[in-house]
């Protein structure tokens, strides 16, 4: 790519700058791109400073004092609300108009997208371009009565006297009113005129019409702070905070162009999740619906509290609350559900497959059960010790907290050992080195996993109960309690389970600086209960964590740009020395990002950083694993996921994965697949988690990420260093290498296989060992096939053999030349093999080719037939077998009387033995379409003694005596053996033609990807879809066991043979990769799938075989600030600016930041990862 490519391209650039100015203005498109009238641009200004003079009336008549202040406000608002229901529906009467438009012819189909062609200043087309008007009736009233209250509250807020009240002072008056006025009249004209395309877009469709809301939303809200200020007097904080919202009214402008200020829904739901997570003790969830669940549930529990009037009784609550709503509430609702199933009396319903698939989980229920009866029991005799001992709490308290404090120090040493680097910096000297093979890992790994055993111990069991003893000694609990003590209190018994690493962290805190600062006087002491403390705590713990994580995410940006010589821009010096010079100003910046939780946004992924707009830690509106790129690729991760699953649970317990917190993103990598994880919701014991995979086609960009991802796991797993403690050499990449996780998965080899399937002495042996497979299939699926009794019922009870169809070998006429030439020519030209060019080019058969068939039951003679003799014309009991049974050869050159060769035709014969029904071949599968001749000819290659070995294997007797008779008395039938000789060789004949010469390599691969050469065998075997698809199958597994005797050796005996061919039965799916039973196979978890292609550009034939084994899966932390500030800018670059070149600057390969595959990660549209899981729990109780 060359490093001057254009952000945007020509057109995008045009469309961008014609859409900037209307989002800044909030919806006047002054900037049309073509030649519109004077009067557009003139009806966009008066409707844009309407509210100004609406509102301007009011003003001057409180000015003048004829009205009073809240008059002034419902006049002002009065004329608003009447000039919106008239904009409205004038817009409404002029869509109801039809307008006859003349086209327009131009040369320039772009800018013809979006053009008008205008008739009048006041015409229909005039009139819906300026105003589009709203989808729903409901949002026409709606949004017009909140444009006239919009209108009327901010005449009350920017009256002049009321803002030189404020300050003290008329010199800021001024400024104050006039860009006031501008917000206010931006906020009404995105509301009832256009609404514009917001930078902070979080939605890919406005389906409720709820973007015109988002500008007059925040508009209210710094109106409300001064009616607050006016109802409450004498009240600094308001006063002060009035004071700074009249300042940065004026900035709403700058602060909706830029993308700063969420729109309402994702306001909505990242203040629930902050609420949620900083002010009520819980998690972000894995779903919008069950978010907004546990915070209801999580804030009446607050303030359920407040009313308890007992204290233990508070106590109690808060602690059976805190630790019932940090379980999954998945889990919760499946023993409910059991639990009404159960007691449900009268009802034998059949529970579901996917409930009888999904067990009780009684061991975990019966823990969970006892942890909270232990609970409740500490924490009642605790603070009833803490109410009546004559010791001093706070002195217990302390001793408690101590312990806390060492406590927190061992689970960080034991969390730190289970990853290679400690702090991501320093290599762990206790993990494993040089980790390449499952077994040596594992061997290596057992001292870590007991190490991680304890800590879980310590975590899940020890850590709780000590965190609960520090609450319940607190004085806080033993007076009256306020609304603060309730509700920090409330968080602090539910952070004990929800995220206890981060309980420990914020109490140890707390311990500490109470006993270095032990003086009552301070504000810290004083103020503060400790639920407060712990509160204010954890939200500057979470602060400063998240912006380390975006300072070092600017400085990688930084690094790359100017690292990166390939992607080295122009502008790249001058960027980064205004970001050097600049830097307080980046600082301020990253820390106004860190303050709302924001992404920090580089604009085009340059270090040009904006504050993203808030939004919940998932990034997307939608539910997570909805959707996906779904290609061939995509069943290979859904083999994985249930399998990574599980050993998920494994290394998360052992705390291999760091501190797990929603938000968090994890990469794995093996041979060609990439696997993004995404922590969504956590709680005690569990956490939530979704599975990405990522695409597997070798893309110039996907390959150069890929391959600094190898790099990085191979100098982190596979290197060996002679310092115990050596420095991570990737430090400021975003992807920090953890652990390895032993998984069960398909490794994926393809091989080269020319000079195998080309080799003439392979290919020769070929033949003999089609004929051996289709002998040993065919008598296995007999053998196994369910069969009707009846008629072998019938023929017990009669003591005889059932009677079948014999093919007879001999013909009644002699055999001419010409015929046998004929015969020997049934195949389509253009199919065989081209003898200068072996390439094999597969072929389809002709289209509309209709099977003739004759009715059952007719008596028609057969048109071309040899012997037109009607059946029915004959005296019953005198048709001759000859005229009943034998075939006829459609198509054929016509041949003198008495010269044609008559087809193999079969008398009516019996079995020898009484037991040969239980391999014989279904009476439809009995040939008759090769020449008697030829078939007498070919018989000879029929393996006589390897059909009776396979005979002899048989095992369809319950009895081991009676097993050996009946199988010798089937193996000298001498009916049954020329039955499958019959079938097997026309079998063979339909694949590797009547010819009867050694195959080409181009030959094999056609028949393998299942094209078969035509002949009269051929139309035979087609309309008996079961035993053609058991020919081919016959002929794959001879393709893999010449592949096989290739490279493994020759097979020495029978029993080899038959060992070989059972292990393609039972543990191999021997195929075609589009083929729906190789997915079926894959999903079924098959130990072994073959499959032989071609590569046109080697010009080789290949063999892909998959095994299933365990193996280890590389995997790494992102860097989470560094995810979100990449796809915040992907959602500004798609969805308002529009930017979906695929080759766009934004997307291109950056080994540093992987940007390609970040992009890849996020949700579909704006993503493309080809397997998204749904929510999966983890659990490591």
């Amino acid at each position: 790519m060359s490093p001057d490519v254009p952000l945007l391209n020509d057109y995008k650039q045009d469309f961008f700058l014609k859409r900037l100015p209307q989002t800044v203005l909030g919806g006047p498109r002054l900037k049309l791109g073509y030649w519109a009238p004077p009067y557009i641009y003139v009806n966009q200004i008066i409707l844009f400073l309407m509210p100004w003079v609406l509102g301007g009336i009011g003003t001057l008549l409180y000015q003048l004092s004829v009205l009073k202040d809240y008059y002034t406000a419902a006049l002002s608002g009065g004329l608003m609300l009447v000039a919106a229901l008239v904009i409205q529906f004038t817009s409404v009467k002029a869509k109801t108009k039809s307008v006859t438009v003349e086209r327009i012819l131009t040369t320039d189909i772009l800018a013809e997208e979006d053009e008008h062609e205008f008739t009048s200043c006041a015409g229909a087309e005039t009139v819906k371009f300026l105003i589009p008007g709203k989808k729903y009736i409901a949002n026409t009233v709606f949004h017009s009565v909140l444009a006239g209250l919009l209108c009327g509250l901010g005449t009350w807020y920017l009256l002049p006297s009321r803002i030189t009240l404020l300050y003290g002072c008329a010199g800021g008056t001024a400024p104050l009113f006039v860009f006031g006025w501008m917000t206010l009249c931006i906020g009404e004209y995105s509301l009832i005129v256009n609404t514009p395309i917001e930078t902070a877009t979080f939605q890919t469709q406005d389906t409720y019409e709820i973007t015109p809301l988002m500008r007059p939303l925040y508009i209210f809200f710094f109106v409300s702070v001064d009616l607050a200020h006016r109802l409450i007097k004498n009240t600094p904080v308001l006063q002060h905070m009035n004071q700074i919202l009249h300042i940065l009214f004026i900035f709403l402008p700058f602060l909706w162009a830029i993308g700063t200020l969420p729109p309402p829904d994702a306001l909505f739901l990242w203040a629930m999740e902050q609420v949620l997570e900083f002010g009520l003790g819980g998690s972000a969830m894995s779903t919008h619906l069950r978010l907004l669940v546990m915070f209801v549930v999580s804030a009446g529990t607050a303030v359920t509290s407040y009313f308890i009037p007992s204290t233990i009784g508070v106590v109690l609550f808060m602690t059976g609350l805190g630790f019932l709503l940090s379980l999954s509430l998945s889990d919760i609702s499946f023993v409910f559900r059991h639990s009404m199933t159960r007691n449900r009396a009268g009802t034998k319903a059949q529970p579901s497959a996917r409930a009888s698939e999904r067990r009780f989980p009684w061991k975990e229920f019966l823990l969970h059960v006892i942890v909270l009866v232990l609970a409740l029991l500490e924490t009642s005799l605790l603070h009833h010790f803490a109410g009546f001992s004559q010791i001093s709490n706070s002195s217990s308290q302390a001793i408690v907290g101590h312990i806390l404090v060492i406590l927190l120090i061992v689970l960080w040493i034991l969390r730190e050992i289970q990853s290679i680097y400690i702090l991501g910096i320093f290599r762990n000297p206790f993990y494993p080195k040089d980790v390449r093979t499952v077994t040596v890992f594992l061997g290596k790994q057992a001292r870590l996993l007991k190490v991680g055993v304890v800590r879980r111990i310590l975590l899940t069991l020890v850590s709780p109960f000590l965190l609960i003893a520090f609450l319940s000694l607190d004085n806080s609990l033993q007076s009256l309690h306020s609304a603060s003590v309730c509700l920090g209190f409330t968080r602090a018994f539910r952070m004990v389970w929800q995220n206890t690493e981060n309980a420990l962290l914020e109490t140890a805190i707390v311990s500490a600086v109470h006993l270095l600062k032990p003086s009552a006087d301070l504000w810290w002491n004083r103020n503060l209960n400790t639920g407060m403390k712990l509160l204010l705590v954890g939200v500057i713990c979470d602060r400063l964590i998240q912006f380390i994580s975006k300072l070092q995410f600017a400085v990688t940006v930084l690094l790359a740009s100017w690292m990166e010589k390939k992607q080295r821009r122009t502008t790249t010096t001058a960027l980064c020395t205004l970001n050097v010079i600049f830097f307080p100003f980046v600082l301020v910046i990253i820390a106004f990002s860190t303050l709302l939780s924001s992404p920090l946004l580089p604009l085009f992924t340059l270090p040009v950083f904006l504050v993203g707009f808030p939004r919940p830690a998932q990034s997307w509106p939608g539910a997570v694993g909805t959707t996906a790129c779904v290609c061939a690729d995509t069943m290979y991760y859904d083999q994985m996921v249930p399998r990574l699953t599980a050993a998920l649970q494994t290394a998360m317990a052992a705390g291999s994965f760091g501190l797990l917190l929603p938000g968090s993103h994890y990469l794995g990598r093996f041979q060609d697949r990439l696997v993004w994880i995404m922590i969504l919701e956590c709680g005690y014991t569990y956490c939530c988690i979704n599975i990405k995979g990522l695409e597997l086609q070798e893309t110039s960009c996907h390959t150069a990420e890929a391959r600094r991802v190898d790099e990085l796991f191979e100098s982190a797993f596979e290197q060996e260093y002679p310092k115990v403690c050596s420095l991570n050499q990737h430090f400021g990449n975003v992807l920090t290498p953890c652990t390895v996780l032993p998984v069960k998965l398909y490794s994926d080899a393809r091989n080269v296989l020319s000079g195998i399937i080309d080799s003439h002495e392979n290919l020769r042996s070929f033949k003999s060992d089609l004929i051996k497979v289709l002998v040993f299939i065919l008598i296995q699926y007999c053998s196994k096939r369910p069969r009707k009794q009846e008629n072998f019922h019938k023929t017990e009870s009669k003591g005889e053999t059932s009677p079948v169809v014999l093919p007879l070998n001999t013909s009644p006429h002699p055999r001419s030349p010409e015929d046998t030439d004929s015969v020997k020519s049934e195949t389509f030209d253009d199919w065989s093999d081209d003898i200068f060019d072996d390439e094999p080019t597969v072929k389809k058969g002709k289209e509309g080719n209709t099977w003739l068939k004759d009715p059952p039951g007719t008596t028609l003679p057969i048109p071309g037939s040899v012997d037109s003799q009607r059946v029915d014309d004959l005296p019953t009991g005198t048709i001759s077998e000859h005229s009943l049974y034998k075939a006829v050869l459609l198509g054929y050159p016509a041949t003198d009387r008495g010269q044609e060769e008559s087809m193999a035709h079969v008398p009516l014969s019996e079995f020898s033995s009484p037991h040969s029904y239980l391999v014989s071949l279904p009476e439809e599968w009995r040939p008759s379409c090769m020449p008697g001749s030829k078939m007498k000819e070919m018989s000879s290659l029929f393996p006589e003694d390897w059909y009776q070995f396979v005979l002899s294997q048989l095992e369809c007797f319950h009895s081991e005596a009676v097993a050996s008779t009946a199988l010798e008395e089937i193996a000298k039938d001498k009916v049954l053996k020329d039955f499958y000789t019959h079938t097997v060789m026309t079998c063979y004949f339909g694949l590797l033609g009547i010819d009867d010469m050694v195959p080409t390599a181009g030959h094999i691969l056609r028949v393998y990807n299942g094209v078969l050469p035509w002949s009269s065998a051929l139309d035979w075997l087609t309309v008996k879809p079961e035993l053609f698809q058991l020919a081919l199958k016959a002929f794959r597994y001879t393709v893999k066991l010449m592949v096989d005797k290739a490279s493994l050796g020759p097979i020495e005996d029978f029993k080899e043979l038959k060992g070989c061919l059972e292990e393609y039965e039972s543990d191999w799916y021997i195929g075609l990769v589009s083929d729906e039973k190789w997915k079926e196979a894959v999903l079924q978890e098959k130990p072994c799938l073959f499959s032989l292609g071609y590569d046109p550009n080697m010009g080789a034939y290949t063999g892909r075989v998959l095994t299933l084994q365990e193996v280890l899966l590389q995997v790494g932390k992102l860097n989470a600030e560094a995810v979100r500030g990449q796809w915040a800018n992907l959602s500004w670059e798609l969805l308002y600016a529009t930017n979906d070149d695929e080759e766009r600057y934004s997307i291109q390969a950056q080994p540093l930041l992987l940007r390609n595959l970040t992009v890849q990660a996020a949700e579909p549209p704006l993503g493309y990862p080809i397997c998204s899981s749904e929510p999966l729990s983890v659990h490591w109780c």
